[in-house]
């Protein structure tokens, strides 16, 4: 990784994480601590109905204690698992290409998905096509995550030059999710690449419009939003607790998939606790519409993430074989009777 070092620590904490699996009881049958993160996003609504629904420490038993943490942006999530002070976590395409780009292979796996759709360019009102952009400031939820590479891939092919430092034609200023609404709702921004529900409060409170679906960006509308990794070192020394989280997620999301209008308001009451600011109902249901809650982690288009990434300056071309490993996946998938996702 040449463009993100202070996005991401360097690799000798990554080697000093790996050196001490995490948990609290050792190998074998004992109980460990599974420390899980997510996001307080629509996005990541499998893994707050997970938590909320208890479904995670159901499926884990006795043989893991689950404890959880929330993240607003993808770059964190990276640094707590070099850190060592994170197992497992919800997150974007892109923070898993830098984990395991830094790492050069070692520190994390991608082990199932969970949430395809739901990112957004929203404009202002003024701004009705790519060519009003020039000269204005735009904004994502971090510099290198998901939606940041998307926005820089997306100016590129309208032919503008962007930077890391808020230069170029277009600016773009990454900005914490509520920082972006306020920014945007008091004038000083011109738009942001958002995920939901973001996108859907910036049409509804700041007045923006869509101005780019990211769906019509990808084959068949399908691209990975969310999915689950899991550091290496816990994969290998817990391989049954992965399994019984995995369990978890596929319960899950068939729960969601299933009881729609229950899972939003599970996900609406979570967002305004763990946030401070209520959800919307109606904000929640147009979220909710713009999202496909799905296993298979649609390992294309994290391909086409890292080329994005390469050709706007945030990542050296890396080799992504083997950054996932859906074994486990499989196994629980096939006891449910549901259709098994190929290996990449």
């Amino acid at each position: 990784m040449r463009k993100l070092p202070r996005l991401l620590i360097a690799l000798p904490l990554v080697l000093a994480a790996c050196s001490s699996p995490s948990g609290s009881g050792g190998s074998g049958a004992e109980p460990v601590t599974l420390r899980l993160g997510y996001f307080p996003n629509v996005t990541h609504a499998t893994a707050i109905v997970g938590v909320e629904n208890v479904i995670f420490q159901d499926k884990l038993g006795s043989s893991a204690t689950l404890q959880t943490q929330t993240f607003n942006a993808g770059g964190d999530v990276v640094e707590a698992i070099f850190n060592g002070g994170l197992d497992a976590s919800y997150v974007g395409p892109n923070p898993a290409i830098n984990a395991w780009a830094q790492s050069e292979g070692t520190a994390i796996k991608i082990v199932s998905g969970a949430t395809s759709g739901g990112a957004f360019l929203v404009v202002s009102p003024d701004i009705t096509s790519p060519d009003q952009l020039a000269g204005k400031t735009l904004s994502s939820p971090q510099l290198g995550n998901t939606q940041d590479v998307a926005l820089r891939a997306w100016l590129k092919d309208q032919g503008y030059a962007t930077d890391l430092e808020g230069g170029g034609d277009v600016s773009v200023t990454p900005l914490a999710n509520a920082d972006i609404l306020t920014a945007f709702t008091s004038g000083n921004l011109d738009g942001a690449w958002v995920p939901e529900p973001w996108a859907t409060r910036m049409v509804e409170e700041g007045g923006g419009h869509i101005l780019v679906d990211e769906r019509d960006l990808w084959p068949e509308g399908r691209f990975v939003t969310t999915h689950l990794i899991v550091a290496t070192e816990f994969l290998n020394a817990h391989p049954d607790v992965v399994k019984h989280l995995l369990e978890g997620q596929v319960a899950a999301n068939q729960f969601v998939n299933d009881n729609p209008d229950e899972a939003q308001q599970v996900v609406a009451t979570a967002i305004g606790e763990l946030t401070g600011s209520e959800l919307d109902a109606a904000i929640l249901a147009a979220s909710w519409g713009n999202l496909e809650f799905t296993n298979d982690p649609i390992a294309s288009s994290l391909t086409e993430s890292a080329t994005h990434a390469e050709e706007v300056g945030l990542l050296d071309p890396v080799d992504l074989d083997g950054i996932y490993d859906l074994s486990l996946l499989n196994e629980v998938l096939s006891a449910e009777g549901m259709e098994e996702i190929p290996q990449p």
